[in-house]
């Protein structure tokens, strides 16, 4: 199909109290728009001053989601390309911190001429422009921008004010929708409007009339409370959705499908309904998701413990890896940090497949350690994912090679075996985020190895976020013992992938797969890991 004329603008905002699903609401709603034949992309203005989230803590704000361009950028960008299937970029995620940086940049060389630089309008500007340049770019038919945080909060305000503007400059191309919450008071056994009416009236004192509620909701609202919504946020009946809560954020795109979410959005934009969506895939996954025939029990080992959140994408990857498999997948998070020599045995039973997470800084590194020699000791599936790989290679070292004292010197400086080493052209820098690897780099795999028969191809593409690599120095020593590079950087000659010879399934890889596997495309390592992990269990039984 054709392109629209105008590229038409949505913004998703969020009152009552923040945690409410922007991110999953604009995912599913771009979903349907791209199921009737339109383009869509979504992008996140988060209100923190950083001006990226690669230095901010897990357990603050989840994991760190990278782009193949090499964008460090909010959690919410890995839910959008699982569920449309596109990649993102840098222009998908723009943080407070980087509109300032950029005023500031061009306040010193004189851009603004002298004027005074002020949050209107030279801060509204920037934020206007950072929305804008999807649509100029890369010409969508839709462009979907969520706002981080919650009405009221003191840090969206100029974001508001930014939509408020955009909404006078493009008339009916411009589109709000408002996420708020309809509590259930158990006591008194009734839903409640009246913080939904508040977050609303914030909204209107901020000069922004929101289009279109999304109420998320435990209780099923009645048309008595729809019509009672309606009629005080000055909105039509037919713009209140239902948001109930779900077991699964992958039923939400049908949810908005049967409040037609899609088409109360084209109506009020003036766009033809085209076709109606296909959604025949996702239901097929859903299904698989929702009636496994098998189940087993996976570990993810890291040192955020149960902090889900901090793994989002991995976690993600199984549940998709999972359904290929006609499995599910039994997760359980373990603290790297509780686990020693004594207790490994206890904490690890039962397991059919162990994947140890990525992560920086020494804490909980022993007991990652000691996990990879769990796993190769007992047969175990064992997945390592960038520090899980560096620790694999570590445990192989000191255990097979007889490297004692061998480590990585982000941990150990001084240690006498530097199995793990940053190259040395990056030794020099000293800002964060400076000497690491971030983004898509290319991996040539080796025949006749695990992963070429899993890939089915000689280059893939993978994202990266580290900054420590394999010392090569070792490498004929490690390979002489079994454990093979099976999947080479080109260009830099830096191991990335590897595997061992004498076990079912051992591999370990210095890039993050879980940022590509989608609902679409599971991540082949993934599904192969859970295919092996089955296979694991049912020799066992």
């Amino acid at each position: 199909m054709g392109r629209i004329k105008d590229t038409k603008y949505i913004f998703v905002t969020g009152g009552v109290t923040s945690s409410l699903g922007k991110g999953i609401i604009s995912a599913s709603l771009a979903k349907l728009l791209q199921a009737r034949g339109y383009t869509v992309t979504i992008q996140k203005l988060d209100p923190y001053i950083n001006i990226d989230p690669g230095t901010l803590n897990p357990y603050e704000h989840g994991e760190c989601y990278v782009t193949e361009d090499g964008a460090e950028t909010d959690l919410d960008l890995g839910h959008y390309e699982r569920f449309l299937n596109i990649r993102t970029s840098q222009a998908n995620n723009v943080t407070t911190g980087r509109i300032y940086k950029s005023v500031i940049e061009k306040e010193r060389k004189g851009e603004y001429l002298g004027d005074t630089v002020q949050v209107i309008p030279h801060i509204t500007d920037e934020i206007k422009q950072s929305i804008k340049l999807l649509g100029e770019k890369n010409q969508y038919d839709f462009v979907l921008t969520e706002i981080g945080g919650t009405v009221g909060d003191i840090e969206s305000l100029p974001y508001v004010e930014a939509i408020r503007q955009l909404k006078y400059e493009m008339g009916k191309n411009c589109l709000v929708i408002h996420l708020t919450l309809v509590p259930y008071l158990a006591a008194a056994k009734e839903l409640k409007t009246k913080p939904t009416q508040h977050s609303v009236k914030t909204m209107l004192e901020y000069g922004v009339q929101p289009d279109i509620l999304v109420c998320r909701t435990e209780k099923h609202l009645n048309q008595s409370i729809k019509d009672k919504i309606a009629l005080f946020c000055n909105i039509d009946n037919s713009s209140v959705i239902e948001s109930l809560d779900t077991n699964s954020i992958y039923n939400v795109p049908l949810l908005m499908q049967k409040e037609e979410l899609d088409r109360v959005v084209l109506k009020k934009i003036n766009l033809d309904f085209r076709e109606v969506p296909d959604l025949s895939e996702w239901k097929t996954f859903l299904h698989r998701l929702e009636n496994p025939k098998k189940n087993i029990k996976i570990g993810l080992i890291g040192k955020y413990g149960e902090l889900i959140d901090s793994y989002k994408s991995i976690i993600e990857s199984l549940i998709h890896a999972g359904t290929v498999n006609d499995c599910k997948i039994d997760l359980k998070l373990i603290q790297s940090e509780q686990i020693n020599k004594k207790n490994i045995s206890d904490k690890l039973k039962d397991l059919s497949g162990i994947l140890v997470a990525p992560g920086f800084g020494n804490r909980g590194i022993d007991g990652k350690i000691l996990t990879a020699n769990y796993a190769r000791s007992n047969k175990i599936p064992f997945f390592g994912v960038c520090l899980g790989m560096q620790c694999a290679v570590i445990e192989f070292a000191r255990n097979v090679l007889n490297l004692k004292d061998a480590h990585s010197t982000e941990m150990n400086t001084e240690t006498p075996y530097p199995v793990i080493d940053i190259m040395e052209e990056q030794k020099k820098i000293t800002m964060k985020g400076g000497t690491m690897r971030l983004g898509s780099y290319p991996c040539d795999i080796k025949p006749q190895s695990k992963v070429f028969s899993i890939y089915k191809q000689k280059q893939i593409l993978e994202r990266h976020r580290h900054r420590y690599e394999f010392n090569n120095s070792y490498l004929d020593d490690f390979e002489n013992h079994g454990m093979k590079a099976s999947g080479i950087n080109p260009d830099a000659n830096l191991v990335e992938i590897i595997e061992l010879n004498n076990h079912p399934w051992f591999i370990g890889v210095q890039f993050h797969p879980e940022y590509k596997s989608t609902v679409a495309k599971p991540h082949p390592l993934f599904v192969k890991f859970v295919e092996a992990s089955l296979k694991y269990k049912q020799k066992t039984l």
